[in-house]
């Protein structure tokens, strides 16, 4: 292991993300998601997994030159990442994601005569419902075990059960089945359960949810812990599986009534002076080591408004310092709107916990710029206040000011991620006119002033690039392979 890869170990985030392995020539030869990258990353490097490890991997591993991370969220951005660097990228390692290894969804056949739930890994244009796919299979089990539980779904597999299936079954006992194979329900009564299920899944019956969670409370406050336990997982899994679904079903009039009593909501809650009609949402997303970028979005009353959305590149900020960068973002902005005369916003959400709001306060109160500011910490979908008299509130998620927040929330997320994917492909691909025998500082720096950036240099042809001054063809082509194979 070379002394750079070997100090890139060392200062590993214990933070979800993806990892891009390169070989001598700075191919990429392998991409993965880790919900540690430290611990994930540092495992193929250990002598006793090299010495225990098949064949491919210990090729892999012995042709690994250097590294980079992509620090994100959680694991379903590690999972969407990661797909879509391997599709990008197609390293030659990835041979188990390129053959049709999937993630699991789970599937409603409304067409089947008694329907039913069943997890699979493909999902066709058969008429089928498909809810996922989710990186976690953990998850999608949990919940379909609730679901069919819950509105008493058969776990059959016959398509149409009988008597006979029925005959060693005792699914009606110990899971609730409402058994229509011998008739306990009436086919149309059955039908009815199963489309109850598909709109829990949809995330039209938020409520259920709550009910989990409040079982989950009263398991505690008995000192069950045990079975709070299990309540507790159950739970997580299906806020994780239902609220991805459960933002995009209501019709736009409805969003928009929806939006303004959120609003009104927000006013009461949080005791604004003036009713938050315009609300600014800031996000950090980080690049390991390299790039830090914010997003802002903008609510108006309550509806994401898309003209008014910013991005920002960190540039007093090394590394990943998620409050500092905060600070920063939240100087700029308002010193401008300050420094201008313009009007400010009622309200400032910013995506985080406690050390990210207090940085945001902090650079206001250093401007002398007073508006209300909350954060959003996203693991428990807490809404943080941190003053004298206000602890964080805690909403059931089928609440208007809520929804407001997290739709916001995501915005931001989704904006800043998506920069942040720009700057990343820009970095890996001039990376690419680095490693070219041939290609020093000049010839890099006449490739992107002639085609204006590396995305259009990656579309062009080996003449178009033979056109630029100081390119011969053969050094054209030597560019074109190196930019398209990335």
């Amino acid at each position: 292991m070379n002394p750079e890869l070997r100090e890139k170990l060392r200062g590993l985030p214990d933070k979800p993300g993806c990892y891009l392995m390169r070989d001598r020539k700075g191919a990429i030869i392998y991409v993965g998601k880790a919900l540690s990258l430290r611990k994930r990353v540092g495992s193929y490097f250990r002598p006793s997994a090299m010495r225990n490890a098949p064949p491919k991997l210990r090729s892999m591993v012995n042709s690994v030159e250097d590294l980079e991370v992509v620090v994100v969220r959680n694991e379903t951005e590690a999972l969407l990442t990661e797909s879509t660097l391997i599709k990008q990228y197609k390293p030659r390692f990835n041979v188990l994601l390129r053959d049709d290894k999937r993630y699991m969804a789970l599937k409603a056949d409304p067409q089947a005569p008694v329907p039913r739930l069943s997890t699979c890994r493909i999902i066709r244009n058969d008429g089928a419902i498909y809810f996922g796919p989710f990186p976690s299979s953990v998850v999608v089990r949990t919940v379909q075990d609730f679901v069919e539980k819950r509105y008493g779904l058969r776990k059959c597999a016959p398509i149409q059960p009988d008597a006979e299936t029925y005959k060693h079954c005792i699914n009606d006992i110990i899971r609730f089945c409402s058994a229509p194979c011998i008739g306990r329900v009436s086919a149309e009564e059955y039908r009815e359960k199963f489309e109850e299920a598909c709109a829990f899944l949809r995330g039209e019956r938020l409520a259920v949810i709550e009910e989990v969670k409040e079982l989950m409370q009263e398991a505690s406050e008995k000192l069950d812990f045990e079975k709070a336990a299990r309540l507790r997982d159950t739970w997580l899994a299906l806020r994780m599986v239902v609220k991805e679904r459960a933002r995009t079903q209501t019709p736009p009039e409805i969003q928009r009534k929806d939006a303004l009593d959120g609003i009104r909501e927000l006013m009461d809650l949080l005791n604004l002076p003036q009713t938050p009609h315009r609300i600014e949402g800031f996000d950090i997303s980080n690049l390991f080591g390299t790039h830090s970028v914010a997003s802002m979005v903008v609510a108006t009353d309550g509806i994401p408004d898309k003209r008014y959305y910013r991005r920002f590149r960190i540039k007093t900020i090394q590394g990943a310092d998620d409050p500092r960068s905060m600070a920063e973002v939240i100087n700029r902005r308002y010193q401008r709107l300050r420094d201008e005369n313009q009007a400010m916003p009622e309200l400032i959400m910013v995506d985080g916990g406690i050390t990210q709001l207090r940085a945001a306060r902090e650079a206001l109160h250093a401007l002398g710029v007073t508006i209300p500011v909350i954060g959003l910490a996203e693991q428990m979908e807490e809404i943080v206040v941190d003053n004298d008299q206000r602890q964080s509130i805690f909403l059931p998620h089928d609440t208007n000011a809520l929804k407001v927040l997290m739709r916001l929330r995501d915005e931001a997320h989704r904006f800043a991620l998506d920069y942040h994917r720009r700057l990343r492909n820009r970095t890996i691909r001039e990376s690419a006119l680095d490693e070219i025998p041939g290609v020093g500082p000049a010839r890099k720096n006449a490739l992107l002033k002639y085609f204006g950036s590396v995305y259009r240099l990656a579309r062009a042809s080996v003449d178009e690039i033979a056109a630029v001054p100081g390119i011969d063809q053969t050094l054209a082509q030597a560019i074109h392979r190196a930019v398209i194979s990335r």
